[in-house]
């Protein structure tokens, strides 16, 4: 339970709730050097709970429901992206050129899954929009990690040299996350507390979020978890997205159960986003820090056109230091920070069994702002909470204690996945790992094309 306490202590959760949650630990799943497994069943063990104590509060309940945490159902979540099928099709993870590359003095790993970060990555090697993977690799084993690096990133592209732990242990940005709290959580205002509208305890299932608006700006992977499981617990979410920004059509169907989603331009169609917020309760915003501020949606210009708004950010490396306004994946977290190198072997860098930093970050950014509005039901304020998943990192390589190792087998997915007609057609998906008494086992809607919704409330 160290995992769990930890995180519900970083939420601000009252001490005595973690007695609520009961686990199935199982051997096997997730298998890691580092305490993945603990990980993951933290962060939903947590979400669960904040989940289970909103419930509580909209249906007067005298005592929180309780939660179960099942490795099995746990280590199926984290790996979603890789049991979708659609129509019997398995999407294709990673592009050519999102990969480990040899460089002249050591590793380099780049993403490249959308064709923006494509062409700026070829440009920054120099190398013409056709070349092949092997050219990249011809061009990269010429040049310095570090080189590399830098030039990726200065063209907008993405691309991190491996570093081991005590080389990131010494970075700048490594220094700059160690000093931040996992949950970042602050008060915008002092406005009245909200008064979230009584939920029936007979109706089943008990969705806590039900009747509440999530507008979700994210985008790949930690982000779009956290709204998924907004909706998933009964939230109107509605995913905004720009229309000339292309988004990757297998992705999207894993993230968006429970949501509807349309494409708005923050600049062209102004008048229809201010609409939206002005009935919101939440906003999500997955993009680069400062990244969205121009537009007015840093945290307190929000709060001020929509008090009593509950704003939850997401970024890769934070929202300070020298990397504060740097774009990332969790792969390329994992390479800066000495995981790839310590789940590696000593000819070749490695990864985690999961995109961990990316689903656990999801989850607890879900449970901040379920915690959030708990406190804000009460105490009222604009509520603000900020994850990163460098911090995230931290937790797992630094701070996190592994478990016992005993349990039960973990015998693969199939108990925990399922089956669905859809506008995509037919889908093969991941249940959601959250279960508290009374609460929800699937979502209620599957997901819908990219951008074919109308940008407005149900």
């Amino acid at each position: 339970m160290t995992g769990i306490n930890y995180a519900w202590s970083a939420l601000g959760g009252d001490p005595s709730l973690p007695s609520r949650v009961t686990t199935v630990t199982r051997t096997g799943s997730l298998p890691a050097h580092l305490p993945v497994r603990q990980l993951a069943r933290a962060c939903v063990g947590v979400c669960a709970l904040a989940a289970a104590e909103l419930g509580a509060r909209r249906t007067g309940a005298a005592e929180v429901p309780g939660v179960r945490v099942d490795d099995g159902a746990v280590a199926t979540a984290f790996t979603s992206e890789r049991h979708l099928l659609v129509d019997g099709r398995a999407p294709v993870q990673f592009a050519p050129l999102s990969r480990f590359w040899r460089a002249a003095d050591g590793w380099v790993r780049t993403h490249a899954n959308y064709p923006h970060h494509r062409t700026r990555l070829l440009g920054a090697l120099g190398l013409p929009q056709s070349a092949s993977p092997e050219q990249a690799a011809a061009r990269i084993s010429e040049l310095p990690a570090l080189d590399v690096e830098d030039a990726v990133y200065g063209a907008g592209g993405l691309a991190v040299a491996l570093r081991s732990p005590g080389q990131w242990a010494g970075h700048e940005q490594a220094v700059a996350v160690a000093a931040r709290p996992l949950v970042e959580r602050d008060r915008v205002d002092t406005g009245h507390a909200r008064v979230l509208p009584p939920l029936d305890a007979g109706t089943a299932p008990l969705l806590p979020a039900a009747g509440l608006r999530v507008l979700d700006l994210t985008r790949v992977l930690a982000g779009p978890v956290a709204t998924r499981t907004l909706g998933l617990l009964g939230a109107d979410v509605l995913r905004l997205d720009a229309p000339w920004l292309p988004e990757l059509p297998d992705q999207h169907a894993d993230t968006g159960f429970g949501k509807r989603s349309a494409k708005l331009g923050l600049t062209t169609d102004r008048a229809a986003f201010e609409e939206l917020l002005a009935s919101a309760d939440v906003v999500v915003t997955g993009y680069r820090p400062g990244a969205l501020d121009r537009f007015g949606l840093s945290p307190e210009a929000l709060a001020e056109r929509r008090p009593g708004l509950v704003v939850a950010q997401v970024s890769a490396w934070g929202a300070y230091g020298p990397w504060g306004g740097r774009r990332g994946f969790d792969s390329l977290v994992q390479v800066a920070t000495g995981i790839a190198e310590t789940e590696g072997a000593p000819d070749r860098p490695g990864a985690l069994p999961a995109q961990a930093l990316d689903h656990g970050t999801g989850y607890l950014l879900a449970a901040g702002v379920l915690r959030a509005l708990t406190e804000q039901s009460s105490d009222g304020g604009s509520r603000f909470v900020r994850l990163a998943l460098a911090r995230t990192a931290r937790w797992l390589t630094e701070e996190l204690e592994p478990g016992p190792g005993a349990g039960e087998p973990y015998d693969g997915p199939d108990a925990w996945l399922a089956e669905t007609d859809s506008a995509l057609g037919r889908l093969r998906y991941a249940r959601p790992p959250l279960s508290f008494a009374g609460g929800p086992a699937d979502w209620a809607r599957p997901p819908v094309p990219w951008g074919s919704d109308a940008p407005r409330w149900a």
